[in-house]
């Protein structure tokens, strides 16, 4: 889930990628020109996991504040802010606050600063369908991982056509598992606070803090 969370929340920045359709390369280098623009985004989104085999079904929503590095996110209850040094992730639940010195909590997760780059390498791309919704012409990019050993079967990320911006992406795995983030508030340069991204101890006394490193 966190792959796609933060996949999720907008892929871009594009090298040359080998083997890959041009009209796909054009499209992607079109968008992440243009979001390489904004001072920041935020975005309000839903997650959904389903694997038929399995019977597992989920969907939530969360939202997520990125400015350059940094980042604020929360999503199933649980906030993690990366001040561009340090990585804290609140659980209420567990009333509990785990500091780390990486922006990762596992070798597999992709933060929501790597999303910027993420496919930058690893990834050949071609154009897929269009599709209309909701009067959105939504351009369908297919990203296939160019490692045969990748859990990932492929990703689609669909572009605005007239935006330029991200409307969702799946991601289909090879163990069947399907996961989709859609963008239902895409924002940019909005104003925000200076302590957005700054963990306040203070509000969190009775919590147990737990240092990684």
């Amino acid at each position: 889930m966190k792959n796609l969370i933060v996949l999720a929340c907008i892929a871009l920045g594009f090298n040359a990628f080998a083997q890959s359709d041009a009209k796909a390369e054009n499209l992607l280098n079109e968008v992440s020109s243009k979001i390489k623009n904004y001072k920041n985004i935020s975005l309000d989104f839903k997650y959904e996991l389903n694997n038929i085999s399995e019977n597992i079904s989920q969907e939530t929503r969360g939202d997520v504040v990125i400015e350059g590095e940094k980042y604020k996110l929360n999503i199933l209850g649980v906030t993690r802010i990366y001040d561009g040094k340090t990585l804290y992730t609140i659980s209420p639940e567990d009333e509990e606050v785990t500091i780390s010195s990486n922006n990762t909590e596992d070798e597999s997760t992709i933060t929501p600063s790597e999303m910027l780059s993420f496919y930058e390498d690893g990834y050949t791309f071609k154009m897929d369908i269009v599709q209309t919704v909701k009067g959105r012409k939504i351009q369908y990019v297919k990203l296939l991982p160019m490692d045969t050993n990748s859990e990932i079967k492929h990703v689609l990320l669909g572009i605005d056509a007239t935006t330029k911006h991200i409307y969702n992406l799946i991601e289909v795995g090879k163990n069947g598992t399907k996961t989709t983030l859609t963008v239902n508030s895409f924002k940019t340069d909005e104003p925000i606070s200076k302590t957005l991204f700054t963990f306040d101890k203070s509000k969190y006394s009775d919590y147990f803090i737990n240092k990684i490193d």
